[in-house]
C-alpha cells in the first residue's frame, strides 16, 4: 500500500516516484508506472515529497494541502475526471475550483494546475488507495477556525471595556 509520505515528484522529470530507500548521497526512487525505473536522486535533484506541497487560497490560512485537494476530487469525480493536463486553461481552473473554492487563481498557474490534473491520473491508475479516505472540505475546515475566532474577539473588547469602565 503506497501512502502520499513516499510519493514525490522530480523536478525535470515527468511522472511520481516512490521513496524507495535512503543512501549516503541522495535517495533511491522508483517510479510509479509499469515500467518501475529505478534511480538515485542526489542533492542535485530537487525531490518534492507530495505531502508536503500545498495549494495556494485566499483563506487565513494562505493554502491547503494537495492530498485534501486530490481526495476532494476523486470524491466528486472518481476516476473519471473530466480534463486531462492538456486540456483549456479555463477548463482546468474550474475543474479546481469545483473542489476549492477558495483557491488563490492568482498564485496558482495553470502549469500547476496541469501538474495536479497528471498527478491525479497517474495516482488513479497506480495508487489509487491515496485518493480515496475522508476528505474535510477545505471551507469547512477554514470555517471553524474563522467563526471561533470572530466569537473570542467581541469577548476580548467586552473585556477591555469593563477593564476601562472600572
Amino acid at each position: 500500500m503506497t501512502e502520499i509520505t513516499k510519493l514525490a515528484a522530480i523536478s525535470g522529470e515527468g511522472g511520481l516516484f516512490v521513496i524507495a530507500t535512503p543512501l549516503k548521497n541522495g535517495v533511491m526512487l522508483e517510479s510509479l508506472d509499469d515500467k518501475k525505473t529505478k534511480m538515485v536522486a542526489g542533492a542535485h535533484s530537487k525531490v518534492s515529497i507530495l505531502s508536503e506541497i500545498s495549494i495556494y487560497t485566499t483563506t487565513a490560512d494562505g493554502s491547503v494541502p494537495l492530498e485534501e485537494v486530490l481526495k476532494s476530487l476523486f470524491s466528486l469525480y472518481g476516476e473519471n475526471l473530466p480534463v486531462t493536463s492538456k486540456s483549456d486553461s479555463a477548463d482546468l481552473r474550474k475543474v479546481l475550483t469545483s473542489v476549492l473554492k477558495e483557491a488563490d487563481l492568482e498564485r496558482v498557474y495553470v502549469s500547476d494546475i496541469k501538474k495536479l490534473i497528471s498527478w491525479y491520473h497517474i495516482l488513479v491508475k497506480y495508487a489509487p488507495e491515496v485518493l480515496k479516505g475522508t476528505v474535510v472540505e477545505a471551507s469547512e475546515k477554514v470555517a471553524e477556525p474563522i467563526a471561533e475566532e470572530k466569537a473570542e474577539k467581541p469577548k476580548a473588547k467586552k473585556a477591555v471595556a469593563k477593564k476601562a469602565a472600572v
